[in-house]
This record gives C-alpha cells, structure tokens and sequence, in this order.
C-alpha cells in the first residue's frame, strides 16, 4: 500500500496542543522527527537518483523560505530541523504559501517551472496534504534532441583521435558506441567491462536499474589502448575509488560528469563545432537517432538506452518524420535536378539546422 492510498484510509487527529493536525497514520511515529531528513529518506526509498533528490530538496527549500505576512522569518537549519508535525501545519498550502511561492517562479521557463512544481508536489502529498486544483503545470514546447550530422560526426571523431588528452577517443567512441548517459560513463568501473563479450553492465543506471550495454570492435580497440595509461594513473592516488574505475583524470581520481564536459568543450573547438551544440548526452541521441535510421526497433533502442517508459524513446521517432518532412518540402520547391543520395540529404538537414537541445529526455 502506498502512503496516498494510506492517506485516504485513515487519519490521526491530533489536538492542537502538540501543533499537529491531521497527520497521517504513516505519519504519526515520525511526528516528532526532523522532516526533511524523513523527506530525503523517502526520496531514497523511491530509488530517486542523485540529481533528482538534488533538485527536489532545493524546490522543498525555497517553498519552505517562502514568507507569509505576519510571519517571523525563519533561518533554513531552524526550518529543516522543524518536527513533522509542526511542519506539516506550516506547509498546509490552503494558508497561502504554495500561492506566495508560486509567485516568486514566474521568470522561469516552463521545464523549469514543471520541475519545481513536481518537487513541492511531492513533498505535499508525502504531508498528507492535497495539491491545490488551481495550479497547473504550463505545457512545453516541443523540441528534439539534438544530433550530430555525418561530417559533424567525423570531425569529432578526428579531434579526439588526434587529442593529446588519452581520455578522449576511449569517452567519444563509448559514449557515441553505446549511448550511457555521462554519469553511467563515470560510474563504470573495470570489473564491469567485459570485452571478451562485447559489453559493460551499467550498475544502478538511472533509477538504480542495472543493464548491459554493447561494444563494437572500434569499442574494444578504444577501451585496449587506454588500459595501460590507466595502469599507471590507478597508481598514482592508490584508493580503492581509483584502483576500481575505468576513466581516471591525470591525477589518479574517478572522472566525473563536469570534468566530461570540458574535455568535450575542447574537442567541440577542435572540431569546429559550437559548443553549444556538443555535449555527451548528444552523443547519446547521436547514438539512438543512428539505431533508428538503420532499423532497430523502439524496444531495442528502449533497452539499450535505459528508458523506463517507451514514451521516451518515441521521440527519436518525430526526428524522423521532421527530417523526411524537410526533404519532401524541400524536393517539391526544387526544379528536377539531379539531387543527393537520400542519406547525404539526412546528414545535410542536420548539419545545416541542427535540433533545439532537449535536456529533460533520460
């Protein structure tokens, strides 16, 4: 039983004494505890990733912030260590602070907007508490992930070639081979490649889901002449962290996402690509827009990518009805000239336009 259908069940009452009203049942023996620990704790429970519980615990704080009139204000470490009960009555969105918070969000995009109103929804409901009816999350305007083209893709793939830096054609040909999202990338460690058989088991991928992901040749070869620079870099800080990940930095440590990102800043200069439009989740659409073009199917690419719904992956579906869209239209304004291979045409549409980026696909 969930604790929304514990919610409907039944409810304790308590007198207004103890500044407690209508806690939920599963909510009694906690009543006295700090609520955000209890919160992130849930969070947990929910197997929210990392970056989730991140950005759930900054709406939660700026919510609880959130000043009424006549309020004194309240410093956070006083806020986040207020018992449930207490702060239950305090979150209560009928007494207008869901309102005042509400109205402190309107520069915000709409992505943005349906985050942090996900978040603080969450944590109401967790308190027992409705979301008020009133608040509606603005709708998105649709966008899709942005890909490389051919020659965006053999530039990059030459700038890491010829890099000085040895992390770069190991990180560009997995990420592009594979698909992992930057932090699978970071998070895989040595005892999880196995190149006998072609693959890496991604541990606790997003949503703490493990899967296997496949190698190429042109994998193996990468990842075989990378592993003696790694030898002697893993020597260098002599922790078990080092000892065990497979893409160490120069100094010995765990490479992490924001160190991925500036490598892949100066292989997008090397490559004549703006930044703007490199980065390692693109590689990661480059990835499934190139399953898909040579006939895999959604629930192929679904598994390979880690997508828990399938909803997610049909989006790489729309990229290809928008690039045939392009060449018809395109085909029927042209006099009958002799034209490109239909190929060559996929590679210059995106070369040319590019896709507005979409950072909230998994």
């Amino acid at each position: 039983m969930t604790y929304r259908e514990e919610d409907r069940n039944e409810q304790i009452f308590l007198s207004d004494s103890d500044r407690k009203s209508a806690l939920p049942i599963r909510l009694q023996r906690l009543s006295a505890l700090p609520w955000y620990d209890c919160w992130v704790q849930q969070l947990r429970i929910e197997k929210k990733s990392k970056h989730t519980i991140r950005a759930y615990t900054l709406s939660a704080k700026t919510f609880s912030l959130t000043k009424l009139p006549g309020e004194d204000e309240k410093s956070w470490d006083l806020l986040s260590q207020m018992p449930v009960g207490e702060f239950h009555q305090i979150a209560n969105p009928e007494k207008g602070r869901m309102d005042a918070w509400m109205n402190t969000l309107g520069s915000l995009s709409p992505s943005s907007l349906n985050a942090r109103i996900a978040a603080t929804s969450h944590l109401l409901k967790w308190l027992g508490h409705g979301v008020p009816d009133w608040i509606q999350r603005p709708s998105k305007r649709k966008s899709l992930p942005r890909t490389l083209g051919r020659a965006e893709l053999s530039r990059l793939r030459e700038a890491s070639n010829n890099s000085e830096d040895p992390l770069s054609s190991p990180i560009v040909t997995i990420l592009l081979d594979t698909g992992l999202r930057v932090s699978e990338l970071c998070g895989l460690d040595i005892e999880d490649i196995d190149l006998d058989d072609l693959s890496a088991l991604v541990i606790g991928g997003k949503g703490e889901k493990d899967r296997t992901v496949l190698f190429t040749s042109a994998t193996v070869r990468a990842v075989e002449s990378w592993l003696p620079i790694r030898k002697s870099r893993a020597r260098l800080t002599g922790t078990d962290d080092g000892e065990r990940a497979l893409l160490l930095s120069s100094r010995g440590r765990r490479m992490n996402p924001r160190s991925v990102q500036k490598l892949v800043d100066r292989l997008a200069d090397d490559s004549d690509i703006p930044r703007s439009r490199l980065s390692p989740h693109t590689l990661r659409h480059t990835f499934a827009t190139g399953l898909l073009e040579r006939g895999a199917d959604l629930v192929t690419i679904q598994r390979l990518l880690g997508h828990s719904s399938i909803a997610t992956t049909r989006v790489y579906l729309e990229i290809g009805d928008q690039t045939l869209r392009e060449i018809y239209h395109r085909a029927q304004r042209t006099p009958p000239i002799a034209t490109p291979s239909f190929e060559n045409e996929l590679s210059e549409i995106r070369n040319k336009n590019g896709y507005e980026a979409i950072t909230q696909i998994e």
